[in-house]
């Protein structure tokens, strides 16, 4: 279909006419509701917030969580990290529309330091919709996450902090020179799955947040191609055009799995296959 001029009435396989790279040509040059290098831009920007600061939460989280001893209070930090992930990510969106609205409480307080604005969701410089995302993103998924962390803390060899203790390292000696290397395979597995996925991950809080006033610092590959499918957002239904998007996406995906698990091999000595 990304080879093809799709008849929306004969979806067959070799049903429609083969343009060859026409969509592709077209995805570079024709504006739908925003222009592509902007949704490129938009896409790696915030795919890199979460790779760096949202993948190195769930870790600090973890380390925390680890630190503790008291059982109760323990167990009371992972259930209130854990519980966002489990809230529909509809509910999460439209509780934030509200908070960052024209008289939300969030705008209102950006108020009292001298913000004058209206929507935070509608500024564009800087492009607010980015940290909004990152914020839904790390306080959603941050605790959840961390689960695969705090058992590969768990299965450390406690011998060898009392060890470290013995010879007068402090915690957070212990924590950089005994906890972070044993947990290295586990951060380097994660981060190659992450670099696999994160371009579509969270596409759909994109789409419930955004709308065709903001489409040039909030649309994403995933979202765009969305739009090209269904036929909303100021788009026109294209599937040729859309499986172009889609595949074109589905290459990057793979390029950076490939080049973060061959990153990881040389770096790390330890990679996801």
């Amino acid at each position: 279909m990304a080879f093809q001029k799709v008849d929306a009435t004969n979806v067959a396989l070799f049903g429609s006419n083969w343009i060859g790279f026409d969509n592709f040509v077209s995805l570079f040059t024709t504006s739908v509701g925003s222009n592509f290098g902007n949704v490129i831009r938009n896409t790696a920007v915030m795919s890199l917030l979460s790779i760096t600061v949202g993948f190195m939460f769930p870790i600090l989280l973890a380390i925390l969580v680890s630190e503790v001893k008291l059982r109760f209070f323990k167990r009371t930090v992972q259930t209130a990290t854990y519980m966002p992930y489990f809230v529909s990510a509809v509910v999460v969106c439209a509780i934030m529309k509200e908070l960052v609205g024209n008289y939300g409480a969030i705008t209102e307080i950006c108020r009292w330091f001298g913000y004058s604005g209206g929507n935070l969701l509608a500024q564009s410089d800087p492009p607010t919709f980015w940290l909004i995302y990152l914020f839904i993103d790390i306080w959603q998924n941050a605790g959840y996450s961390s689960i695969v962390f705090v058992a590969a803390i768990a299965a450390i060899d406690r011998s060898l902090y009392e060890a470290a203790a013995i010879d007068g390292a402090s915690r957070i000696k212990r924590i950089l020179h005994i906890t972070i290397p044993s947990i290295l395979p586990t951060i380097v597995m994660m981060f190659t799955v992450k670099m696999g996925t994160m371009i579509t991950a969270g596409f759909d809080k994109v789409i419930l947040l955004y709308n065709t006033g903001i489409l040039d610092t909030a649309d994403t590959i995933y979202s765009y191609t969305y739009r090209l499918t269904t036929g909303t957002q100021g788009a026109k239904a294209d599937f040729g055009l859309a499986a172009a998007s889609g595949l074109f996406q589905s290459l990057i995906s793979v390029t950076l799995l490939m080049g973060s698990n061959y990153l990881s091999k040389a770096v790390a000595k330890s990679s996801l296959f």
